[in-house]
């Protein structure tokens, strides 16, 4: 592997157990015996980068906090919602964007290079699978490094919605003490109120992140394109998630259906524990580099 070794950052990994020689050998079986391996990653596979998942125990943001994400039709209906969405986002970008991808993230590049890997599609929003170079590759929930127009579609890469921020709020200030899985911190109703949004460049529209938000449905024609992967596919692994959401969840089913060997890598129970073929309870970045 052309992998760089980082020394991971363990504040968010729930604690576990060195990988079972066992367990790496059944998983290294697994991955040898699949020609065109289909790959679904979670938020488990981002906490080795420094960011914090939602649902672990212990260390997931539930687990820590009373926060929860912004919903889909608070976002589109208020106005305030969205200043306070905006202003929290502002204030979390800078940490949130310099997140840089971990081993697990590279192995999988690797394994796509290799011709191993047929499709890989993550539930995250943070753009570390794009970092790390992967192309055959699917954000199932969008990404928070893009940004659109809710009216004309336009689109902006959230980098130059920052300027935007900066040149309307100049005098505005706030401190970030934690980031959330999706680049949210917390501020205070008074902190935000003075906060400015700017709106879309091209028709005075609403901006809203290219991110599926709670409550929202993931677009047809994605859900469509990742069934044809799948159906191309000969076997699938899950790292890093529970698949407590359906909008993942869907393609474990249908791959069930399909009779494909299922593996899984995840720190915890998850939804497929029941059906998989295989269930690891490592850290993505420590086991997938043991596999060749």
């Amino acid at each position: 592997h052309s992998v760089s070794r980082t020394s991971p950052n363990l504040a968010f990994v729930p604690a576990c157990l060195p990988p079972d020689p066992v367990e790496v050998e059944q998983l290294q079986r697994f991955v040898s015996s699949s020609r065109r391996l289909f790959v679904m990653t979670g938020a488990g596979i981002s906490t080795e980068s420094g960011i914090p998942d939602y649902r672990s125990e212990g260390v997931g943001l539930y687990a820590r906090t009373d926060r929860r994400p912004v919903q889909h039709a608070e976002f589109v209906r208020s106005a305030s919602a969205r200043q306070r969405y905006w202003a929290r986002n502002f204030v979390g970008w800078p940490q949130f964007s310099s997140h840089q991808p971990n081993t697990a993230h590279l192995v999988l590049r690797d394994w796509e290079k290799l011709g191993k890997l047929h499709w890989l599609v993550t539930q995250n929003v943070d753009a570390l699978h794009t970092k790390a170079g992967s192309q055959r590759l699917t954000e199932l929930h969008g990404c928070t490094h893009r940004v659109f127009c809710l009216a004309c579609g336009d689109q902006i890469l959230r980098s130059e919605l920052q300027k935007h921020f900066e040149a309307l709020n100049p005098t505005w200030k706030a401190e970030a003490l934690e980031v959330a899985p999706d680049g949210d911190v917390f501020l205070t109703d008074e902190q935000v109120r003075h906060f400015k949004v700017p709106a879309c460049r091209k028709c005075g529209g609403i901006l809203k992140p290219d991110v599926t938000f709670f409550g929202d449905t993931v677009n047809r024609e994605i859900v469509d394109f990742v069934h044809q992967r799948l159906a191309e596919s000969d076997s699938m692994l899950v790292a890093g998630s529970s698949m407590q959401v359906y909008s993942g969840y869907r393609f474990a089913l249908a791959a069930r259906d399909k009779q494909l060997p299922i593996a899984i890598l995840n720190i915890g129970p998850t939804r497929l524990d029941h059906f998989a073929s295989l269930k690891l309870n490592s850290r993505c970045g420590e086991l997938l580099p043991l596999i060749v």
